[in-house]
């Protein structure tokens, strides 16, 4: 996909409890929530892993993040489904093979509730 201002980017995920986990080592986030099941067996997944979403499009098109702003309204559980689109607002060319980029992301969960807004800012290392 080229991008462009205007680009929207969509994606979804599934948050398991390995991720819970696998994030808590790493991040050592050993909130009880995060380690201890809810009375319906769920586990809340850690605000920074759900914040990971958008970072799936500095891998697809090599964006080195400068800032990342994030707003969380509401948590994420295990087994959740969340949807992230991320929107081009700004794209423009930079000397040495260079993008800078723009986007704004809004995630939701499988009710259609937002659960993550934010934007984020970069360089796009276009091939030497």
């Amino acid at each position: 996909m080229d991008l462009k201002v205007g680009t929207v980017i969509e994606f979804e995920r599934t948050f398991i409890k390995e991720d819970v986990d696998t994030f808590t080592k790493v991040s050592m986030d050993e909130g009880e929530h995060h380690t201890n099941p809810d009375e319906l067996g769920r586990f809340v997944v850690q605000g920074l892993l759900t914040a990971t979403l958008p970072t799936k499009i500095g891998g697809e098109y090599n964006v080195l993040a400068r800032t990342m702003n994030f707003e969380f309204f509401r948590p994420v559980f295990t087994e959740d489904t969340i949807n992230c689109e991320v929107t081009v607002e700004e794209l423009e060319e930079r000397d040495n093979n260079r993008k800078s980029i723009v986007a704004t992301l809004i995630c939701t969960n499988q009710d259609g509730k937002k659960v993550l807004g934010g934007n984020f800012a970069g360089v796009i290392l276009v091939g030497e």
